[in-house]
This record gives structure tokens, sequence and C-alpha cells, in this order.
């Protein structure tokens, strides 16, 4: 990470996801923070819809997740996460991956995902939107079940396929990375008419039992494996994304193209 967090910039960061200070840097805690995490801090391209910046830098994340209270996607949120876990002790590193389409994975850097060395390696993502819900062990090839699906890890040359539910989701190259390797990925992500995230808005955090989305203008809620979708006004979007994702907007993202997002 670019800059040390010192314990206030820890403090505020573990206020933010609801979340104490572990004892050590063990599993348990690191079990702990990543749900704290993928439950207080959504899964968002807002800023992409509303022609802000991405900035991908420690303290820009920093402000905009811990200070501003926003979310992010994947770049900013396993960013962010990783110099948390970094200050607290933990080994992290920043792995690349390419998320796979209908027919094949995407570019190289097409996401970030962390590795966190414990005993064992374990994979750490509160960046993908629907996922896994706790670390996974990196090294297992078996299935791994958790509450977000079974996963499986498949070797694919050097690289693994992450797979959930038999579905494979990106592609892992496991060789070490810097956040700076990623900018002109995000660049693209956040420019390009090719890219989804800026085609489509959407805000997202877990539930215990399910999920809640708001996509554009429809808040979408699943529990128990039910699906309920209710169309939003402009008063009762931005309503809902002060009631459930706790993020006010004087304004809605725009439902065209946006404004190109620099860094």
């Amino acid at each position: 990470m670019s800059l040390t967090m010192d314990d206030s910039h820890v403090d505020a960061y573990l206020v933010r996801i609801g979340a104490k200070r572990p004892d050590r840097p063990d599993l348990v805690g690191l079990q702990a923070l990543q749900w704290a995490h993928l439950t207080t801090v959504p899964f968002e391209n807002l800023s992409i819809r509303l022609g802000e910046p991405v900035v991908l830098e420690q303290q820009a994340l920093l402000e905009k997740i811990v200070t501003r209270r926003r979310g992010g996607f994947c770049y900013e949120l396993n960013g962010a996460f990783a110099a948390l876990l970094t200050a607290l002790g933990y080994e992290v590193t920043l792995l690349s991956a390419r998320v796979f389409g209908k027919d094949a994975p995407g570019p190289p850097f097409d996401h970030l995902a962390l590795r966190v060395d414990l005993d064992e390696p374990w994979l750490v993502d509160v960046g993908f939107g629907r996922f896994s819900r706790r670390p996974l062990r990196l090294g297992a090839r078996d299935e791994q079940s958790d509450a977000g699906g079974v996963f499986t890890l498949v070797e694919h040359g050097p690289d693994l396929d992450v797979l959930m539910n038999g579905e494979p989701q990106y592609r892992l190259d496991l060789r070490p990375y810097e956040l700076a390797d990623f900018v002109p990925t995000c660049w693209w992500q956040t420019t390009s008419p090719d890219s989804h995230f800026t085609r489509s808005t959407t805000c997202s955090l877990p539930t215990p039992d399910g999920r809640i989305t708001l996509s554009g203008n429809r808040l979408i809620r699943t529990a128990g494996g039910e699906r309920h979708e209710e169309l939003l006004d402009e008063s009762e979007a931005l309503a809902a994304y002060r009631t459930y994702f706790g993020i006010t907007l004087d304004r809605l993202p725009l439902s065209g193209s946006p404004r190109p997002a620099s860094h």
C-alpha cells in the first residue's frame, strides 16, 4: 500500500463497517471483517454514472469509503480493504483476474481480488457483487460451501478458474501486483461505452438471507430464494439509496451515457 494507515484511520474504518479490531491477524478475524465489509459497503458504480472521478490511490479510496461513506466497484472496494487488512497485520497480495463473459474471460486486470496468507493462502473478495461471503481456501481443489454458494477453484495452466455453483466467475492470475497496475483497465471500465459499468447503474448489498439491489430505478430484494421487484420514482429511489445503502445523493445517476470519469 502506498501509505501507512495509523490507528485513527484504522479505527475510523472499523467504525464505518461496524467491526471490532481483531486481537490478532487470524482467520476468525478475517472472516468477521469480510462479512462486516460486505454488508455495510455497497458494491456500486454511482461515481461512473455521476461523472465523478475514480482515483485508484489509497488516500482517495479511504476518503470515499470511510469519510464519505460510499461504496465502489472491485478496484476501490478490494483496494481499500487491502489497506485495512495490511494495517491490522495481515499479509495481503493484490491479484488480477479476468471476469468470464458468455464465451471467454475478459482482459487482464478486469478484476482485483485479494490473497491473504495465514497458515495457508486464502482468497478474499469484497468487490465482486454476488460472491462468497467468507474467505476461500486458495490451495483447495474440492468444493467449498459458503452462504453465497458452492465454490471450486480449478487449475488452468498457471492460473485458477473460480467457479460458483459450477459456473466460472473469473480466472485468477496468482502473481502479485500493485494498485497502480490496475489503473489503465479501471480507466477503460469507467469510460468505455463497451464497459457494462458505463451502461447501467447498480448499488447492492448482501443480506443475511439474500440480497438487496437498486438497479436504475428498480429495487430488487431476494430472500429465501424469492425475488421481489419494485419500480421507484425519483424521490423514492433517492430515499432507497439513503435507507438501504446509507448513500445520500442530490440527484439520480444519469440514465444515458455518463460523462467521462477521469483519474
